[in-house]
């Protein structure tokens, strides 16, 4: 009785990819080329013959070959619900993580650190209540530089200032908008002056009233 003979797999080391893009990958039998199926997976085209396993991705495919039709997208949506997630629930466990997503805990643990590394997750904060912290007042102070051909620096003259909580640059007749938090009036009136002064720019102050809602996760 003759035996089926099963393919032998050749291994392929596979780097981690962004979908669409293209990269060369260096194989045991030379430089390969991968198309990308999503975040750590490819597929290897060009390959003379034979077939091939990736050897850290685990995904076996003919050479020539494509990833099976939504393989790309599952992925990319396994990640776009981890990040909101994290986004909602910056303490969630690797074990909540992974219930909510399908994947193991190994796994969901793996995708977070790599969501890490390329930078898409910054870091981890907590949510303060600024009025239960003490900084009751908010306000948007929109500022434009005196003399209109003066260097471009006010976020870098401004950033000693901690009661400035983020800086924006935006279009229209102000060439900034900076999201301040203050204790009183008297605060507020004494910080608009030293940004006048440190950064020799004119003000002008929206008072916050109320706030429905901030800090809010973003949809991905």
């Amino acid at each position: 009785m003759l035996r089926e003979r099963k393919p032998r797999y050749r291994p392929v080391i596979c780097e981690t990819l962004r979908v669409s893009q293209k990269t060369q990958c260096k194989g045991m039998q030379g430089r390969l080329t991968l198309t990308s199926a999503g975040f750590g997976f490819g597929v290897c085209e060009g390959i003379a013959g034979g077939r091939t396993r990736h050897a850290r991705c685990g995904f076996g495919g003919i050479a020539g070959g494509s990833a099976p039709r939504g393989y790309g997208i599952r992925v990319e949506e396994i990640n776009r619900t981890i990040i909101s997630l994290l986004a909602r629930d910056g303490r969630m466990s690797f074990t909540e993580l992974a219930k909510r997503t399908g994947l193991s805990v190994s796994a969901a643990q793996q995708r977070v650190r790599r969501l890490e590394r390329r930078g898409v997750i910054k870091g981890y904060a907590a949510v303060v209540d600024p009025e239960d912290a003490g900084l009751p007042l908010t306000a948007f102070v929109s500022i434009k530089p005196f003399d209109p051909a003066a260097p471009d620096d006010a976020p870098q003259r401004l950033a000693h200032l901690t009661a400035i909580e983020a800086c924006h640059s935006v279009a229209g007749e102000e060439n900034y908008i900076l999201k301040v938090r203050v204790a009183t009036p008297a605060d507020l009136e004494n910080l608009l002056q030293e940004i006048r002064t440190a950064a020799s720019v004119s003000t002008r102050t929206t008072v916050v009233l109320s706030t429905p809602y901030e800090n809010r996760p973003p949809h991905v």
